[in-house]
């Protein structure tokens, strides 16, 4: 294009400009037409080290942790000193064949030990560090440290007021703030493995919220209804930043019929 000062500009791809200054006498659309080939070979040349990243393929699999030693029934939640039990340990192990040959890039876990100590066999035999993000810690609960007393639990009246609504809910950390925490958390490691693969390992209730966040489910659910076992992977597969496949597996299942029943052991 011929400006009202005789320059002709010619625009990149990436929204800069080539200017030419010429003479008014000269054949300004022979000019132009360079000044257009030009600019043409320019973004071209700059497209050429810019990656599409619109079809790659990554996947980013969520580990809950193994069994952890709890004898005494505690909700334990976020407190620390809760290590893995001699068979979440072996579950931990379990895990390390599954992601056998997988072209693992991160490995993340909690600060809690007892999803520090679940990430490091996988990591171990990858010859990746685990890094620490606290956004995939377990959820913040009222009931922290309280002993699992069964059926009369509920029977003290504070308890009941803080289980007054189970969609928020009451009693704990949101959903909602659980579900952006760990979408952010998530689609950092996506980004940091492009192209290859991650694993975040974190809690039952954090997972089982990014998983309904992907599926396309309500936050709020019964706690009994989720498919969300001991050392299980949730693995979410994108293209580019679209999420594609969601799928479950566990590497740990014959491990189970030992395990503990207190929920979220």
């Amino acid at each position: 294009d011929l400006d009202e000062t005789g320059d002709v500009r010619a625009e990149v791809t990436d929204g800069r400009s080539l200017t030419f200054v010429v003479n008014r006498n000269f054949d300004t659309a022979a000019v132009a037409e360079r000044a257009s080939e030009r600019a043409s070979g320019a973004a071209q040349e700059a497209s050429r080290g810019v990656q599409d990243t619109s079809t790659v393929r990554t996947v980013v699999h969520l580990l809950r942790h193994g069994e952890v030693d709890n004898p005494r029934k505690i909700l334990y939640g976020r407190l620390p000193g809760y290590h893995l039990s001699d068979l979440g340990r072996q579950m931990a192990e379990a895990v390390v064949p599954f992601f056998a040959g997988r072209d693992l890039a991160l490995v993340v876990c909690s600060p809690l030990e007892r999803t520090q100590e679940t990430a490091a066999p996988v990591a171990a035999d990858h010859g990746l560090t685990p890094v620490i993000d606290p956004r995939v810690i377990e959820a913040g609960n009222r009931f922290e440290g309280s002993r699992f007393e069964g059926k009369g639990f509920l029977r003290r009246p504070w308890r009941l007021w803080w289980v007054r609504n189970p969609t928020v809910p009451t009693w704990g950390e949101s959903y909602a703030a659980i579900a952006r925490r760990m979408t952010a958390a998530i689609e950092d490691a996506r980004d940091h493995a492009r192209g290859r693969e991650a694993l975040v390992v974190s809690h039952q209730l954090p997972v089982w919220t990014m998983r309904s966040v992907l599926e396309g489910r309500r936050l709020w659910h019964d706690p009994r209804r989720r498919e969300c076992n001991l050392a299980s992977v949730t693995s979410v597969t994108y293209e580019g930043d679209r999420v594609v496949e969601v799928s479950y597996s566990e590497p740990a299942a014959h491990l189970y019929p030992q395990a503990s029943a207190v929920p979220g052991a």
